[in-house]
């Protein structure tokens, strides 16, 4: 159990080294969903390996049990829909806010202007297949975005 609480811990650690070089476009506007990015797949075959833009599968082959699937959700979703080869998957999920400077970080108490969520998956038994992940922003017309990308 241990290992587990600090393999999240340093994947937080990483996640906020990541926020630190995303462009501050992506948090100027928070109201509308705008955008969702699977940023990073964890496991112990693989370690972590980061998610580009437009990827479609990992390079890696993760296998195993607990994979874990981190995504980004730029803007106010509804109830994000999140399935592995169309099982259900449920995760957690922590706000992200922004500095002034328009760069996006995980929250503290402090900071009160949330441009979005980051969400953890943990695949638990499952060990590869098409990950999905859809949600339809509360304002702005209700518009849907979606990502998608096979885990081998």
């Amino acid at each position: 159990m241990v290992s587990i609480k600090g393999n999240i811990v340093r994947s937080a650690g990483l996640f906020c080294a990541w926020l630190a070089s995303v462009p501050a476009v992506m948090a100027a506007s928070a109201p509308p969903l705008s955008n969702v990015q699977v940023l990073k797949v964890q496991s112990a075959a693989c370690g972590i390996e980061n998610i580009s833009a437009g990827q479609t599968q990992t390079t890696c082959n993760h296998g195993g049990a607990n994979i874990k699937v981190y995504v980004l959700e730029m803007g106010y979703g509804r109830k994000p829909t999140v399935q592995l080869d169309g099982f259900n998957l449920n995760g957690a999920q922590t706000n992200v806010c922004a500095y002034d400077n328009g760069n996006p970080t995980q929250c503290t108490s402090t900071q009160t202007r949330v441009v979005g969520k980051l969400y953890i998956f943990d695949l638990g038994d499952r060990q590869e297949g098409t990950f999905t992940f859809s949600n339809r922003s509360i304002n702005g017309g209700g518009d849907a975005v979606s990502t998608q990308l096979y885990i081998k």
